[in-house]
């Protein structure tokens, strides 16, 4: 009981912390201002003929696929990160998904599992038929301790066919009108079966990388994450993705429920991104998650990516001249 005082007033402290870093230092970075008109289809206002996937800051999700897992104010409130389904996610400008899954194909998330992971790519696939210049990152793993499904790699390419993007490096290089009708660059990490092999229509674990930290603490959680983000190359030189994820995680403290704790960090994403470009990281920072994905956070990370291409103002008031 002593140690669970102590870790909650050592919380309590963090947050206090984060907020005074807070107000001391602002939230302002390139492209703060920015609020997208349209959220469902932004990167379709990008100039696609100039910008790669390398340059865009990519909002995402962690365990994206948990909205309906475990049984509502009973075990859910323990293992759900999300409320909204992938197809909604992708609606509200979500781009990069986290999705676990077991040998029976279903989504997992620790020991609980919810929906087959069909129902994530039926949703994907919806979403992509309804729009034409969005893209898409869609990691998919084998949960720790759980068996890979038995030919998983053949079912995605027969799922999601031509909006494969092929494993090749050198297409992080090129304008993502360029890709077309190529759209989804889908990571497999199975846990023991073979990765894809080098221009398989699917990617490796190794092209999505992270640094995850398991702690409850969130000024811990925030300087780890900008302490390794240092230790990155710049977006343009790394053959990888690279992915920050603005989470906190229960411990073994008293609090057991995900939205309470991850609550914690959550609403600092603009401060993190802040904090990129005072340290000079603002080129290594590109791919955002958080639980419980906000509007907010969404417009920070398309302010980022526009600000790159230095779109001013006056074009977002007009959002539809700046189609290419």
């Amino acid at each position: 009981m002593g140690a669970q005082i102590s870790r909650q007033i050592q919380v309590v402290l963090e947050e206090q912390e984060l907020q005074s870093l807070e107000e001391s230092r602002g939230t302002s970075f390139p492209g703060s201002n920015i609020k997208h008109p349209n959220h469902k289809e932004w990167m379709g206002t990008l100039d696609l003929g100039e910008i790669t996937a390398r340059e865009v800051v990519w909002p995402g999700t962690h365990n994206s696929a948990t909205d309906r897992i475990g049984i509502p104010f009973f075990t859910r409130p323990f293992f759900q990160c999300q409320k909204y389904s992938i197809y909604e996610q992708l609606e509200k400008g979500v781009r990069v998904f986290d999705i676990r899954v077991q040998q029976d194909r279903k989504v997992c998330h620790g020991v609980l599992c919810t929906y087959s992971v069909d129902i994530v790519i039926n949703d994907v696939k919806r979403f992509l038929d309804k729009t034409s210049l969005e893209f898409v990152i869609l990691e998919l793993r084998t949960e720790w301790k759980r068996f890979d499904p038995l030919r998983f790699d053949e079912y995605l390419i027969s799922q999601l066919g031509d909006y494969l993007i092929p494993q090749d490096e050198q297409l992080l290089d090129k304008p993502l009108r360029e890709l077309l009708p190529g759209r989804v660059f889908c990571v497999w990490k199975p846990s023991i079966a073979t990765a894809p092999a080098p221009g398989s229509p699917l990617w490796t674990g190794d092209h999505l990388l992270d640094n995850w930290i398991d702690t409850d603490l969130p000024l811990t959680k925030f300087i780890s994450n900008l302490e390794y983000l240092k230790k990155q190359a710049p977006n343009a030189t790394r053959p990888y993705f690279y992915r920050v994820e603005n989470t906190t995680t229960p411990q073994n403290t008293g609090i057991w429920c995900v939205y309470p704790v991850t609550n914690r960090i959550r609403g600092y994403a603009r401060l993190f991104l802040a904090e990129t470009f005072r340290l000079g990281l603002g080129d290594q920072i590109q791919i955002l998650s958080e639980d419980f994905v906000t509007k907010d956070f969404v417009d920070a990370c398309i302010g980022v990516t526009m600000a790159r291409f230095a779109l001013s103002k006056q074009d977002l008031l007009q959002p539809y001249q700046w189609l290419r």
